[in-house]
């Protein structure tokens, strides 16, 4: 796997955890009863960012590890998605 293509998955599945983990454990002002003036009452009271920057961290790379290992071990390769054409069959027409 290229070095470039592995950071750019690596990315990609970083944003998506961080987009599933961002609602754990967030308290609204309505909740806590404390709803700050000019604020709409569904705002967080403590996000907790830093705390779930690095729990998104440790996840996604879990996943990146394991989509790695999985890629590199040859269990899932591209000719294993039934709607992309066959590549063994487009090399072998090569000369």
């Amino acid at each position: 796997m290229n070095i470039v293509f592995a950071i750019a998955i690596y990315f990609i599945c970083w944003w998506i955890v961080l987009f599933a983990i961002l609602p754990f454990g967030v308290k609204t002002q309505l909740e806590a009863g404390n709803v700050s003036p000019g604020t709409v009452e569904s705002a967080p009271v403590t996000p907790r960012l830093i705390p779930k920057l690095i729990a998104t961290t440790i996840v996604s790379a879990i996943i990146f590890a394991l989509g790695y290992w999985l890629v590199e071990s040859g269990v899932v390769t591209l000719d294993n998605i039934p709607f992309l054409p066959r590549f063994e069959d487009a090399a072998r027409l090569k000369p």
